[in-house]
């Protein structure tokens, strides 16, 4: 074999493991695990602001692509799940919420307090900054409801009630709109300080990595 010959060969041999790669890269993201970062408050203290997440996107099934029907089901989501999913206002943006309301549940909010079936539900994440309650002719925020789950939909709650926009001001999230489950931290800093800079460095939150998301 001529040394333009072994050349063309060893040209053809790297572009065909960096399409394999980016292949198996878009299989994995479309289809198994998805990275996220943490962009708001919405969700604090469970999940601070500069979290970086990987989210399961097999849990709930195998997905067509873009269009989020399951082909393969595997389980639904559950009460309590940290689930990622298009925000419905605007599916470009995702947005990340706990699940509080499966279809066909009755979810209430009285004077903060989340009620399901005319259930108090023992909801240990809920974060309040402020002892103020509205009433629920001002705003959904503290006292909503009752409001039945339709099919095929969830209802959805940031862990920070005072300070969160969710399902209370938005609505339902459609079950085609779940792209996955938050399942673990996997890098954390604060990302209000510039970027190449020690400041930076010395705010990474060792204590986060590896940390399982409940």
């Amino acid at each position: 074999m001529s040394r333009e010959q072994k050349k063309k060969s060893a040209v053809r041999e790297y572009t065909e493991a960096i399409v394999i790669a980016v292949l198996l890269a878009l299989f994995i993201r479309t289809f198994i695990v998805q990275a996220f970062k943490i962009p708001s408050g919405s969700m604090l203290p469970t999940l601070q602001i500069g979290d970086h997440l990987l989210v399961n996107k097999f849990i709930y099934g195998i997905r067509l692509p873009f269009a989020g029907s399951v082909l393969i089901p595997i389980k639904e989501p559950q009460h309590g799940d940290i689930i990622v999913f298009r925000f419905p206002r605007d599916r470009s943006t995702d947005y990340i919420k706990r699940v509080v309301g499966l279809p066909g549940d009755t979810i209430e909010l009285r004077n903060k307090v989340l009620w399901r079936n005319d259930q108090k539900v023992d909801d240990p994440h809920a974060h309040f900054t402020s002892a103020a309650v509205l009433p629920g002719e001002a705003s959904p925020k503290d006292n909503l409801g009752p409001i039945v789950v339709p099919p095929g939909k969830y209802f959805v709650l940031g862990d920070n009630r005072d300070n969160s926009s969710d399902s209370r001001f938005w609505g339902f999230v459609d079950e085609n709109d779940v792209l996955g489950k938050a399942m673990i931290i996997y890098w954390s800093w604060d990302i209000d300080e510039p970027l190449l800079s020690l400041d930076r460095v010395a705010s990474i939150r060792w204590n986060r990595l590896a940390d399982i998301i409940r």
